[in-house]
């Protein structure tokens, strides 16, 4: 990014930006499902959002960073917590979800599953 990359508004989106996944790109490139961001009354940054799978993928890698291990390293109780954590976040709307999640975790989908239906129990559903 040239023109725009001095702009601080641009600075402090990146890691945002970075975190969900999408992509920056100069507000001319942008198409119809891109979001344009002003800063200062003028168009400085497209964001390109990236498609819902591929979001989860991101969540989890920084959740990884967070940890600073592979999720799949992780206790039953840290994996539960991941699970509740994502659970709102949305991640299993999206589909192949629990998949996804259990893969991450080096788990079943069927423990995915137990540790959704005990976070549920819990809150009295």
């Amino acid at each position: 990014m040239t023109a725009t990359g001095d702009v601080p508004f641009v600075s402090a989106v990146k890691p945002l930006v970075d975190a969900m996944g999408g992509e920056m790109l100069p507000p001319q490139e942008a198409g119809k499902d891109d979001v344009v961001l002003h800063w200062e009354g003028r168009e400085v940054i497209a964001v390109r959002l990236p498609q819902l799978a591929d979001s989860l993928d991101h969540i989890l890698a920084a959740m990884e960073r967070g940890q600073g291990m592979p999720l799949s390293a992780l206790d039953r109780k840290a994996k539960q917590e991941v699970v509740r954590i994502l659970e709102a976040r949305g991640a299993f709307s999206v589909r192949h979800g629990v998949e996804t999640v259990a893969g991450a975790l080096g788990v079943s989908r069927f423990t995915v599953y137990n540790y959704l239906n005990r976070e549920n129990a819990a809150k009295g559903e």
